[in-house]
């Protein structure tokens, strides 16, 4: 397991405030022996806590059929619903969506193997990534890949903790299922709007795993 690139900077910026406001406490609390290794061990806890939330473990995505849909995030399922999506496909889609705590990974990965057909970045508000209401007014960056089975559409959406949203996507990029899409720190949410055709192979509540568990299939090609 490793830490992603973009949490080196933010591991180091905690590392350095915590060193200062360790080095004050050492000098205003120099007749508190006991009170001081509480406090420094306090402060290790919670540096290792944020390299934790840049973990980057490694996930097989070992499948073969084109059309089935691995989990992009680890997390609970929240919605399983048909919605209108407005953005790209303007039509009913099925939504799954997973929410992501701030003990889970953070890393995305593509769902499908395909061409990345649409890459849009929205700013917006930050609501608790949980709430109905985060899919359409948080801060979020939306994706469209697609294959000869049919195209998926997933959003990294940034949550009341989570502030920032980094994506790799690039139109016309071919990607394979297992690449990275990108982290968003601190957690949130990632919604996919599948075909109506798609089977759905998770539940409400269930908590998945990104590269294991299978979200569902896309129709066969016809």
């Amino acid at each position: 397991m490793k830490v992603h690139k973009v949490g080196y900077s933010v591991i180091f910026k905690f590392f350095v405030l915590l060193l200062i406001v360790n080095i004050i406490i050492g000098l205003l609390l120099s007749g508190y022996v006991v009170l001081q290794y509480i406090i420094y061990g306090a402060s290790l806890i919670f540096l290792v806590t944020v390299g934790l939330f840049f973990r980057v473990p490694k996930r097989p995505f070992e499948v073969d059929n084109d059309g089935t849909i691995i989990c992009p995030a680890d997390g609970k399922i929240v919605v399983i619903e048909e919605v209108e999506e407005n953005e790209f496909f303007k039509d009913v889609r099925r939504q799954v969506s997973i929410f992501m705590s701030i003990t889970n990974v953070h890393v995305n990965w593509y769902p499908i193997n395909g061409l990345i057909k649409y890459v849009k970045y929205h700013p917006g508000r930050y609501l608790i990534a949980s709430h109905p209401k985060s899919s359409e007014k948080n801060e979020q960056n939306t994706v469209v890949v697609g294959n000869k089975h049919g195209d998926v559409l997933f959003r990294q959406i940034a949550g009341y903790v989570a502030r920032k949203i980094v994506s790799y996507a690039a139109t016309d990029t071919t990607v394979e299922r297992g690449d990275q899409v990108g982290i968003i720190k601190f957690g949130s949410r990632v919604d996919l709007f599948l075909p109506l055709d798609a089977t759905i192979d998770v539940e409400l509540n269930q908590k998945v795993t990104a590269g294991k568990t299978v979200i569902g299939r896309l129709a066969p090609a016809s």
